[in-house]
């Protein structure tokens, strides 16, 4: 799977255009990037993806690049 769709996923959890991310972007400062949007991220980790991850895994998530390189692993 590219970056660009990785992006779009990673944009439809914060349910924002994926046009609004670029790596650099800090997730953390945004207020979209809450419990619900990392309990998303958990199912679309499992589902897309088949990982297995956890909360303590997505506190270690500060950037979008931090995300992309999860979904790489």
């Amino acid at each position: 799977m590219n970056n660009e769709k990785k992006m779009e996923l990673l944009a439809d959890i914060l349910d924002i255009e994926a046009e609004e991310l670029t790596p650099e972007t800090r997730l953390v400062d945004m207020e979209e990037w809450d419990s619900i949007a990392a309990l998303s991220f958990i199912a679309m980790m499992d589902e897309e993806f088949g990982k297995e991850f956890k909360g303590a895994d997505v506190k270690k998530i500060v950037t979008v690049q931090d995300a992309l390189n999860v979904m790489e692993e």
